[in-house]
């Protein structure tokens, strides 16, 4: 069996049910009967002599059912890139898929996203952002669940290409009322264990970490507060519920006007990113060519790239990641 054999519309239903996780949702979306659902996805594993769905609720796909994932995916975005090339109405509801950290999206992302996105209104088509954990990203990528990923990992999949973005810098932080109720002598070695940090989620290590460098502590144990959205993150700083270790992008105005104090500001957990996306002309795929240059997802990384020049720190080897949103 060629992949090129494979009928594009049943490979637009896999991923319709990937994204809806429910036959009649994905029907709804591509505007069928949840009965004509059922039936290109069977015709679809009969052809590849494999389950590719769990019918569980919610329903997920099964290892060879994210192989070709990455396949339709791949095909979605290349028919994606004819139709506008030729003005086609095609184009028209098409999206393509990225993962971002809650950090990234919350700072820079967005406004780096915005030329692809204006043209996509004058163009017809769409971006959608998934948002996952910075180290999770990638897994999405590999999975096929999106096309490109901004990721803490430096190394590309088969298939895939990665450019280095740049460091986000993050800072320790409190209000000035925190500090003046809580911590009138300041935060040190004595007092850090007693004192509530607020913390993204569970798998967020940064306070631990600038503890751990502030006060040469390895592993401490802190009073943890969770606040698991950048902006609330912030502003739960903002309102004296602890200390924070934030994006210095997400703080730096706040740290200028007063409103926010810099705790230690000479002292930063760094984290590299790295953007990654599939390359949609691939040996191992028997699809049509991809136009040599300016394809969308090239636009998206490109646009993406740019705006980490403007706003990350030049990236250096050897620094290492961290978790967080």
């Amino acid at each position: 069996m060629l992949m090129k054999d494979l009928d594009p519309a049943a490979l637009d239903c896999l991923a319709a049910l990937a994204d809806e996780r429910a036959f009649e949702r994905a029907a709804q979306r591509l505007t069928i009967t949840q009965s004509a659902v059922s039936q290109r996805l069977r015709s679809l594993e009969a052809q590849v002599g494999q389950l590719l769905v769990v019918r569980s609720r919610p329903l997920r796909l099964t290892e060879p059912g994210k192989v070709l994932l990455r396949y339709a995916r791949q095909l979605q975005a290349l028919r994606l890139d004819a139709a506008r090339e030729l003005g086609s109405a095609a184009a028209q509801g098409e999206r393509i898929a990225i993962a971002v950290n809650a950090d990234s999206l919350a700072t820079w992302v967005l406004p780096a996203l915005d030329p692809v996105v204006q043209l996509g209104l004058r163009q017809g088509f769409g971006l959608e952002l998934v948002v996952d954990d910075q180290d999770f990203t990638h897994d999405r990528l590999r999975q096929g669940e999106v096309l490109g990923c901004v990721s803490t990992v430096s190394q590309a999949l088969r298939g895939c290409g990665v450019q280095p973005l740049g460091l986000m810098r993050y800072v320790a932080v409190a209000s000035p009322g925190f500090m003046a109720a809580h911590l009138p002598d300041g935060l040190n070695a004595a007092n850090f264990a007693s004192t509530p940090f607020i913390v993204f989620n569970r798998k967020d290590d940064a306070q631990a970490q600038w503890v751990s460098s502030a006060f040469g502590v390895r592993a401490p144990r802190l009073m943890e507060r969770y606040v698991p959205a950048s902006e609330a993150y912030a502003r739960a700083v903002r309102a004296g519920w602890g200390i924070g270790v934030a994006p210095e992008l997400l703080v730096r105005a706040q740290i200028a006007s007063g409103e926010l104090v810099a705790l230690r500001p000479e002292l930063s957990v760094d984290v590299a990113l790295y953007w990654h996306q599939w390359k949609l002309v691939s040996e191992t795929l028997d699809a049509p060519k991809a136009p040599p240059r300016g394809t969308l997802l090239d636009l998206i990384g490109q646009a993406l790239v740019q705006g980490a020049l403007q706003a990350l720190t030049p990236l250096k080897p050897a620094r290492q990641s961290r978790k967080r949103g």
